[in-house]
């Protein structure tokens, strides 16, 4: 299926509900229960030839096929592993899960914290899987990716060294299901190595299709704690970790015996009455399942003897299992940054006030849509534009203020995976300008370059940045906005997807250029042609005084060939053909006097266009260039029809030569002749069966 079909049929299925919450998309076309079913049926336990028990799923570098980190690695099923393996043992729990040789710390703090919410671990890990009743080596478990769930199946091959399984691990020897969550993950990001190094937003965010955001604790907001206990209460996920100024800090465990560079899950935040005062604490879990802060508020430190029983019993827990109290003052000052995954509204029950979400999947082209930040003005009008309308303020804050609170996400799509191939993440933000009067509820106008030198932003991201997902939250008067996503600089291709968060009902659109042909129709008679233009056209058509297709293809490479101001390659015969479809008036697949002549005079204008357009006198056209030259042409598009455009008749370098632009105008005005002649009520839709399709399409 072409690029094109394939984007349309994902928005069918889309529109269907295909991808939502309680209808995943099953990844590569595996179903569980089919497979299952069949397994038990043959009495076979399933190898999944999708992630195959081999190097290459391991990873591409330090864990690739010649790396020495592999060997000795064997792929061993849990009953191989221990006499009585289980899926979970009785509940999942945050100090079940232990790290092993992979650096994917981020994504065992989002596992930990994953546990606190049983109806959103369940979401991700689906119930009714064992080692007992119908088993047959296959597991599958649900993640969110860039706007949709999918169902992912894997076997329980594991890989091991020396008898242990090698990356992710229970406390409990005989419990699989977060290894087999792990490799479920890997699957989908391509291999093991790709989980290497990376936010615990990302994995927050995957496991609860929530909105992450960041909070930098050396800047924290002065109500910092009360989100963080509100955010608890809502089921939010929470993570935090301490900065690192060098490699040789990474992982370095401090005099405190917290470690740097370490993902860390917030599972608690409370308020303890001590020394006649209230302190504020908060309870921190170390996915390693050991080394913990041994400073104030730890396990069995002195403070806990001046607090009641209760709160004594309730809070303290004197085992070394990674997870420990420290006050909110010393978490603010031994921590740089704190994540909080606020989660959609069909995650949430109704005893919690919910967000409310939009959101859309876009692309960034080069020379197209790929216009870079705002320090790059004669492009960065051409990034795809949004608008929000906010109408209704928040309910009202601790300090009176009143605004429209929303949190904007700008996600890269699909980067981690890509990995193995060279790929990474790109520096990316977005910015925010309030919408003139004169704009308001328009949705086909793409603002151009005059008015972003004339505005100033009203937000924008606190930094671009090279994470996978940038967040901020953000307070607006009440209005329309228009809201900018973009590369930091121009011309880097990306598939993104972005969502806002708001309090209250928003309206959240995308804007771009009306669809419309308003190219003038040249009217000729025959009276108004030059004696001198009929005994030439006498002498190029022959003896039968029409022109076919390959008599034009010799006449116009003829005469363009010789022009030393543009640069051709000449005329191809399909062009050629779709000039005398466009213009054959009888059928008869030639072009007489006047269709020559309507044609000569189109090109002649084309040229007029395309020397004025080319400011570099370079002979070719850039694509920016070629994107005004149309619209002054007659054809206003939109951002998707001007990507097929530079995609189709561009070169390798994205320059457009004259013959290739001759090819897309008439072209396109083809394109739009055909379709009103066959809109018959002008309703904007047509109605095709197989066979005018075909003809339509083959012509």
């Amino acid at each position: 299926m072409s690029g094109i079909a394939a984007k349309l049929q994902h928005n069918r299925e889309k529109s269907q509900g295909i991808g939502s919450n309680s209808h995943a998309v099953k990844y590569l076309n595996q179903d569980f229960q089919e497979l299952r079913r069949s397994c038990v049926e043959r009495r076979q336990l399933f190898e999944d030839d999708y992630f195959d028990a081999v190097p290459t799923s391991l990873g591409f570098n330090e864990l690739g096929p010649s790396s020495y980190k592999v060997r000795g690695i064997t792929w061993k099923r849990p009953a191989e592993l221990c006499s009585n393996p289980k899926f979970i043992v009785e509940n999942a729990t945050r100090t079940d899960i232990c790290q092993g040789a992979l650096g994917d710390c981020w994504l065992l703090a989002a596992i930990a914290s994953l546990t606190l919410n049983k109806q959103v671990l369940h979401r991700v890990v689906p119930h009714n899987q064992s080692f007992e009743e119908n088993y047959a080596g296959i597991f599958h478990f649900e993640f969110w990716q860039f706007g949709e769930w999918v169902d992912v199946v894997v076997d329980d091959r594991l890989p091991t060294k020396d008898g242990k399984l090698l990356f992710v691990h229970s406390e409990v020897g005989s419990e699989f299901w977060s290894a087999l969550l792990e490799k479920a993950y890997a699957k989908l990001n391509g291999c093991y190595e790709a989980l290497s190094g990376g936010s615990t937003t990302e994995g927050f965010e995957d496991f609860t299709g929530g909105i992450a955001e960041r909070h930098d604790l050396n800047k924290a907001d002065r109500h910092l704690f009360k989100i963080m206990k509100k955010a608890l209460a809502r089921g939010s996920l929470l993570g935090c970790s301490i900065n690192i100024t060098s490699s040789a800090d990474s992982e370095a465990v401090t005099s405190r015996k917290l470690v740097k560079g370490h993902a860390y899950s917030v599972t608690g935040a409370e308020q303890v009455e001590y020394k006649g005062g209230m302190v504020q604490l908060v309870r921190i879990r170390n996915p390693w399942g050991q080394v913990e802060w041994n400073g104030a508020w730890s396990d069995s430190s002195y403070e806990w003897r001046n607090v009641s029983n209760a709160d004594r019993q309730r809070l303290t827990n004197r085992r070394e299992d990674g997870e420990f109290w420290m006050s909110f003052s010393d978490f603010l000052h031994q921590y740089s940054s704190l994540e909080i995954c606020n989660l959609t509204p069909d995650a949430l029950t109704d005893e919690y006030t919910k967000w409310k979400e939009v959101e859309f999947e876009e692309s960034w082209r080069r020379d197209v849509s790929a216009g870079g930040c705002a320090n790059y003005p004669n492009t960065f009008w051409m990034n795809p534009q949004f608008v929000i309308k906010l109408d209704e303020v928040d309910d009202e804050l601790d300090d009176d203020e009143e605004g429209c609170t929303v949190i904007v996400g700008l996600m890269q799509k699909n980067k981690r995976r890509q990995r193995k191939m060279g790929e990474d993440l790109e520096t990316v933000g977005f910015a925010v300008y309030e919408l003139p009067e004169e704009f308001s509820g328009k949705r086909q106008v793409h603002l151009k370059k005059r008015f972003f030198q004339q505005n100033r932003s009203a937000a924008r991201s606190k930094t671009f940045i090279n994470l996978r997902e940038v967040c901020n939250r953000i307070s607006l008067p009440p209005g329309e906005y228009l809201i900018i996503p973009s590369t930091f600089e121009p011309n880097k291709n990306g598939d993104f997807y972005v969502r806002v968060f708001s309090e209250k009902d928003a309206d959240f659109h995308e804007i771009d250029d009306p669809v419309e042909c308003h190219v003038e129709k040249i009217d000729i008679d025959e009276d108004d042609i030059s004696d001198r233009f009929k005994r030439l056209f006498g002498h190029l058509a022959g003896h039968d005084v029409e022109i076919s297709a390959f008599e034009l293809l010799r006449i116009l490479n003829r005469v363009v060939t010789q022009r030393e101001d543009i640069k051709t390659n000449g005329f191809s015969l399909p062009t050629c053909r779709n000039m005398i479809n466009l213009l054959d008036e009888d059928g008869s697949g030639k072009l007489g006097l006047v269709e020559f002549k309507i044609l000569w005079t189109k090109i002649e204008k084309f040229l007029d266009l395309y020397k004025k357009r080319d400011a570099d006198r370079s002979g070719c056209m850039s694509s920016t260039e070629m994107r005004m030259a149309v619209e002054e042409a007659g054809f206003l598009l939109n951002n998707p029809l001007h990507q097929i455009i530079v995609a189709r008749y561009s070169d390798s370098n994205l320059t457009i030569d004259f013959d290739s632009f001759v090819s897309c105008l008439i072209r396109l005005e083809l394109l739009f002749d055909t379709f009103k002649t066959l809109d018959k009520d002008g309703d904007g839709e047509i109605e095709v069966k197989l066979m005018e399709w075909l003809n339509l399409t083959l012509v």
